[in-house]
C-alpha cells in the first residue's frame, strides 16, 4: 500500500519539464475527506485508459494532498501507496495519516486512488463479509456473484479490465507527481503498495529520493502460491508458541490434535451465530472457510493470540470465536478491497506464473486459497505485463525494507530477496514477533521512518539506528476469564 505537493525552483522546473507551482496549485481545490479534521486539497487528473491510445477513453485519477504545516516546507512530498491490491489510498487516510504526523510538519503527504479503487474508475464487487454464513460457505454462489460482477464491470465506460495493471498505475502516479510540480518524491508503501513502489522505482528511478517498503510483496512473488507456504509457517509458529508457553499449553493441551481433527471433520453441517448480524444460522462449514477464518487473524499477533482458544472451541462444536475473530480482521470500511481491481492485477501479474511457482504448498493450507484464483482468472481479462516488471535492479535511492518476523503473507524471506536485488542502497530490518505491517504496530519504527526520510544525505539515511525494535515481545495466548473462579476469590 501517500504523496505531496511542493514548490520547485522555476529554472529547475523548466529544465525538468515539470509543472510550475502556480499551475500545480490551480489543479487543487480545498476539500474535506472523512477521517481528517483539517481541510485538505483535492485534485483530479484525466488519464487515458489505454496508454497506447492517448486520444481514446479517459479515466479520472483522484488524489488528495495533505499540506505540510510548516510555512517553509521541504520540496519532496511523501506519496503513500495503499495495499491490497484494491485498497483506496484516500479511504484509508484515517488509519494511515497518524503514521505520517511528524513527516507532515514539513512535507506534503499525497494519497492517490490507484486506478480501479476509490473514485478512480472504481472496480468494486459485493463485500461478502455481510452475506449470510450459508452464502459465504457456498463456493458456487461466490463464483456466480463474481461472474455477475465481471459482467457489470465490463459494461462500464472504462470496462476494459486489461488496463489496470501496476505498471500502468505507476505511470498515473508519475503524472500526478508532474502535475504537482515535484522533481522527486519519497515513497512509503505497505503490502501490495511495496510492489507498486518497486515498479515505480523501475520505471522512474530519477524521480525517487527515499523509499520505505513495509511487508514486501516483490514482483517475482506469485501471490496465491506463496500465501499457502507463508500462511502455514505463520500458523505453525502460533501452535509452537502455545506449546512453549506454559499457561497456553496447560489451557489448550491438545491444540495440535484438535486442529487436525477439526480439518478432518469437514465439510459438515453446523449452526453458529453470524459475527456481524447476530443471527443464528445453519450452514455447511467447509475446509476453505475454516482456513480463511484462521488466515485473517494471523496478520495480527494480537488476534493470532486468540486462535488457540478459538480452535479448541471449534473442535468442540462452538464456532463463534473462530468466525468472530476473523470478522475483526479488515472490518473497517476504508480497508475493504475493490475486488474487480484486485483480480485485474493478480490475474495479469501473478496467475500466469502459477504453474512455474517454486513455493511448496503448506501442509494444511495446500492449494485451497489459490483454487479461487484458478477459477476466477480463467475468465477474467488479463492485461499485458512487461517481462522487466518481474526483475528488481539496484536502486539509486536509499530504500528502507521492513519485515515482521511472523508475517503470514510477506515474511522476511521476501524482504530479504528484495533488499539483495536493490543493492547497497537498501537496508533490511526484521522486527521480531510482528505480523503484517511494522509501521502500524511498532511506534518507534514510525520515528525510524521519519529519521530515514529526513536524513540530510543518503549515507546518513542508511546508518539508521533501529535497535528500538529488537525487544518486541509476542502477545501471550488469550485465555478467557473464568467468572466462577473470580467470584470465588472475592
Amino acid at each position: 500500500m501517500i504523496q505531496a505537493l511542493w514548490r520547485c525552483l522555476a529554472v529547475a522546473a523548466l529544465l525538468a519539464g515539470a509543472v510550475l507551482p502556480s499551475q500545480a496549485e490551480e489543479a487543487l481545490k480545498p476539500c474535506r475527506i472523512p477521517g481528517i479534521k483539517n481541510e485538505v486539497q483535492c485534485g483530479v487528473l484525466s488519464r487515458p485508459l489505454n496508454p497506447a491510445e492517448p486520444a481514446g477513453t479517459k479515466i479520472d485519477v483522484h488524489y488528495v494532498v495533505v499540506p505540510a504545516l510548516a510555512r517553509r516546507k521541504q520540496p519532496d512530498p511523501v506519496f503513500m501507496l495503499a495495499g491490497g491490491p484494491g485498497q483506496s489510498a484516500i479511504k484509508v487516510a484515517p488509519q494511515v495519516m497518524p503514521l505520517f504526523t511528524r513527516l507532515n510538519n514539513r512535507r506534503d503527504i499525497v494519497l492517490v486512488d490507484q486506478r480501479g479503487t476509490g473514485q478512480s474508475a472504481p472496480l468494486e464487487c459485493e463485500d461478502v463479509r455481510h452475506l449470510p454464513l450459508a452464502d459465504q460457505s457456498d463456493t458456487e454462489r461466490q463464483m456466480k456473484d463474481l461472474r455477475e460482477c465481471l459482467g457489470r464491470l465490463r459494461k462500464l465506460p472504462y470496462g476494459d479490465l486489461r488496463f489496470f495493471t501496476t505498471t500502468i498505475a505507476m505511470q498515473d502516479l508519475d503524472a500526478v507527481r508532474e502535475r504537482l510540480g515535484a522533481q522527486r518524491v519519497d515513497l512509503v508503501g505497505a503490502s501490495y503498495g511495496t510492489r507498486a513502489a518497486l515498479e515505480y522505482i523501475r520505471q522512474f528511478p530519477k524521480q525517487v529520493r527515499r523509499v520505505v517498503i513495509d511487508g514486501v510483496a516483490p514482483p517475482d512473488m506469485v501471490l496465491p502460491a506463496s500465501f499457502s507456504t507463508d500462511n502455514q509457517a505463520a500458523f505453525d509458529a502460533v501452535v509452537a508458541a502455545c506449546e512453549a508457553e506454559s499457561a497456553c499449553a496447560k489451557a489448550y493441551p491438545s491444540l495440535r490434535a484438535d486442529w487436525i481433527a477439526l480439518l478432518a471433520s469437514l465439510p459438515k453441517p453446523v449452526t453458529a451465530v453470524h459475527p456481524l448480524s447476530g443471527k443464528t444460522e445453519s450452514f455447511t462449514l467447509r475446509r476453505d472457510m475454516v482456513l480463511g477464518s484462521v488466515r485473517g487473524p494471523l496478520y495480527s499477533p494480537l488476534l493470532a493470540s486468540v486462535l488457540p482458544m478459538a480452535i479448541t472451541e471449534a473442535a468442540k462444536g462452538r464456532y463463534e470465536p473462530l468466525l468472530g475473530i476473523n470478522s475483526l480482521f479488515g472490518s473497517s470500511k476504508g480497508t475493504a478491497l475493490a475486488m474487480g481491481m484486485h483480480f485485474s492485477v493478480v490475474c495479469a501479474e501473478d496467475f500466469p506464473r502459477m504453474a512455474s511457482a517454486k513455493d511448496a504448498p503448506g501442509r494444511d493450507f495446500n492449494r485451497d486459497f489459490s483454487r479461487v484464483y484458478d477459477r476466477v482468472c480463467a475468465e477474467w481479462p488479463r492485461g499485458e505485463v512487461p517481462e522487466a516488471f518481474y526483475s528488481m535492479a539496484p536502486s539509486p535511492a536509499p530504500v528502507l525494507v521492513l519485515s515482521g518476523s511472523i508475517d503470514p503473507v510477506t515474511p522476511p524471506r521476501h524482504g530479504e530477496r528484495a533488499a539483495k536485488a536493490l543493492g547497497p542502497s537498501a537496508m533490511h530490518v526484521v522486527v521480531p514477533n510482528i505480523g503484517h505491517g511494522v509501521l502500524g504496530t511498532v511506534p518507534c519504527m514510525r520515528d525510524a521512518m521519519f529519521r530515514f526520510i529526513e536524513a540530510e544525505d543518503d549515507a546518513a539515511a542508511l546508518k539508521l539506528d533501529v535497535s528500538c525494535a529488537k525487544g518486541v515481545p509476542r502477545p501471550p495466548a488469550y485465555r478467557p476469564i473464568d467468572l466462577s473462579t473470580e467470584t470465588a476469590k472475592k
